[in-house]
């Protein structure tokens, strides 16, 4: 009666063991994913440097809207920095001007979201 519950014990602590080694293996895959999408800012030459700024209409609230389009817009190619703030619906963006120009920021900025809901206006440089 010993050997019945002996093999059935060990069957289980083999099953979560190899469970446990799965999802074990999962997260580790997952760790190389979010470092090589980390980006390396490179530095943008004083001749180059160009700053804009315009009106976002459509934000609704800060948190949701305001940081998502600043990350959008910190994570382009060329982009120094870029603040959004929500309660003036003001962007200011320093960024390369032989990178972007205010035409691509205003496409991925009204790209944001579903691609209807925020307006670009009044850019100025």
């Amino acid at each position: 009666m010993n050997f019945p519950k002996s093999i059935m014990t060990l069957m289980l602590v083999i099953l979560l063991f190899v469970g446990c080694k799965e999802k074990t293996t999962e997260n580790t895959t997952d760790v190389p994913t979010e470092t090589g999408t980390s980006k390396v800012k490179t530095e943008i030459a004083a001749a180059n440097l160009q700053t804009a700024s315009f009106t976002i209409k459509g934000m609704t609230c800060a948190i949701g809207c305001a940081k998502t389009i600043q990350e959008e817009l910190n994570g382009l190619d060329g982009v120094q920095t870029a603040k959004v703030d929500f309660e003036k619906e003001l962007a200011t963006v320093s960024y390369d001007k032989t990178v972007l120009n205010p035409e691509k920021i205003t496409k991925v900025v009204e790209a944001t979201a579903d691609g209807k809901t925020y307006k670009v206006s009044n850019m100025k440089m």
